[in-house]
């Protein structure tokens, strides 16, 4: 399995950063572009890497509906976008009612691609799954937004979701920003597969302090004994810094490669 960064909010030499997330995901002979960003970015990128998305990657994962992961989507079409159904409503921050979904509408997505809507687990190949809704039942994430929705309800995020890949008895799961939970998704994906060992979690952890939450997620990880964690994106400093003192990994930037299971 071979992940590339092409969109996040911190720079690698010569690529591109903002803040944004967008990964192209290679796993038996399979490739799936995970997220947008929310421009073109993740495109800049992938030419100086000699990457062709527009010809070579058929099938789009929209991790959940919000700007700086499905922005991007406005400059691909005729592909596969597979999500939640709850990824295209109107959504918007409690602070000062600025917008923070989708910058396309429902009606522009359908006219550009092929949409599969799943709320449920969804097989996208033998050893690629779209998680769908994730269950929140721990008592100690997903508690509080800072969003709300059309009808000026506290939007929770409902269409967060992951990406799971399989080999043999091992699981690596993949986040855009665990709104859900990253404990949750771990948690569901473990269950669901039943698979024993987790090898990585990458992606946004959604964490901004090293408080309660970010402590208590920490227990949760030794407790699973992933080998390896890759928290970016939406994952805060001091949260980060909570985690690098408790497992060593690289910090994502954009134009980095994680490879597994060679």
């Amino acid at each position: 399995m071979k992940l590339t960064v092409l969109t996040e909010n911190c720079a690698g030499k010569k690529f591109e950063a903002e803040h944004g997330l967008s990964y192209l995901i290679e796993h038996n002979n399979n490739k799936i572009l995970f997220d947008t960003g929310a421009t073109d970015v993740f495109l800049k990128n992938a030419k100086l890497l000699n990457i062709d998305i527009e010809n070579d990657i058929d099938t789009v994962v929209l991790s959940h509906g919000h700007w700086d992961h499905g922005g991007g989507l406005k400059y691909l079409k005729d592909k596969t976008l597979i999500t939640h159904p709850s990824s295209f409503i109107k959504r918007y921050r409690k602070k000062d009612k600025s917008p923070i979904g989708l910058t396309l509408s429902d009606e522009e997505l359908n006219e550009k691609f092929k949409i599969i809507k799943s709320s449920k687990p969804y097989i996208i190949n033998d050893s690629m799954i779209f998680l769908g809704e994730i269950p929140r039942l721990n008592n100690f994430e997903a508690k509080t937004t800072s969003f709300i929705d059309s009808r000026r309800e506290p939007d929770f995020v409902p269409d967060d979701s992951a990406l799971v890949l399989l080999n043999k008895d091992e699981i690596i799961i993949v986040t855009g920003c665990s709104h859900s939970g990253i404990c949750n998704i771990i948690d569901y994906a473990q269950k669901k597969f039943k698979r024993s060992k987790i090898k990585a979690v990458i992606g946004g952890f959604h964490l901004k302090n090293n408080d309660a939450q970010t402590q208590e997620t920490i227990r949760f990880l030794k407790k699973c004994k992933i080998s390896k964690i890759f928290p970016s994106h939406c994952t805060a400093e001091p949260a980060i810094e909570a985690f690098q003192k408790e497992f060593k990994f690289k910090r994502l930037k954009t134009g980095m490669t994680l490879e597994f299971w060679k």
